[in-house]
């Protein structure tokens, strides 16, 4: 059943039903990737779509990594 699927009360047993161990998040991984692959990078008309959403995301974890270092650096006076 997918996450969309399942109301509010039936949330607990779902997320007890899903595989937590290392192989299960690999796997969840894996099938997350094969589906963007198909979706946006495996198309007949492909477009900037699907690897502009791969720079994007890169773009905004690489700032949430650098954002102590970055707010340090915002408070200093430069003179």
């Amino acid at each position: 059943m997918k996450l969309l699927d399942v109301k509010l009360g039936q949330l607990p047993t779902w997320l007890a039903m899903r595989d937590f161990t290392p192989g299960g998040i690999a796997g969840a991984l894996r099938r997350g990737y094969e589906r963007y692959y198909n979706k946006y990078i495996n198309v007949k008309k492909g477009g900037l779509g699907g690897i502009s959403m791969v720079l994007a995301g890169y773009v905004v974890v690489s700032y949430i990594w650098s954002y102590s270092h970055l707010k340090h650096d915002r408070h200093r006076k430069y003179h």
